[in-house]
């Protein structure tokens, strides 16, 4: 049970340590813009943002991870501490994978976003 506790534990430091940066990283065109405008608009289509499901997506992403993991455990390593093994990296993996897609899917949120409000997302 200890290396589910473990598995959580790094699914949860990927997505604290990933929501820091998720949207700090988007370049726009500043030529003319107001920029507490921009700021104000900015907090606003971060707020749409939240609503992705990225915890849903970590869980998702760490459940199949687990079935994957441990059926290659499972095949490859012969014994069921393999099997747990297994399970365990393809827990994190997938975790890892889902909070990627979700930090993903934030940043394209908040550029439509922007898009929409007529700013020129750069990147």
């Amino acid at each position: 049970m200890a290396r589910w506790r473990g598995a959580g534990v790094v699914a949860a430091a990927v997505l604290a340590l990933g929501g820091c940066t998720t949207t700090k990283e988007i370049i726009i065109d500043d030529k003319g813009v107001d920029m507490a405008a921009y700021r104000q608009d900015l907090a606003e289509c971060r707020v749409y943002a939240e609503q992705v499901r990225t915890g849903e997506k970590v869980a998702k992403g760490a459940a199949s991870g687990t079935v994957i993991g441990g059926a290659i455990g499972a095949i490859t390593g012969g014994s069921r501490d393999s099997a747990a093994r297994g399970a365990g990296v393809g827990a994190v993996s997938g975790a890892v994978k889902g909070a990627d897609r979700g930090e993903r899917e934030e940043a394209q949120v908040v550029k439509q976003c922007l898009r929409g409000r007529g700013y020129r997302v750069l990147n």
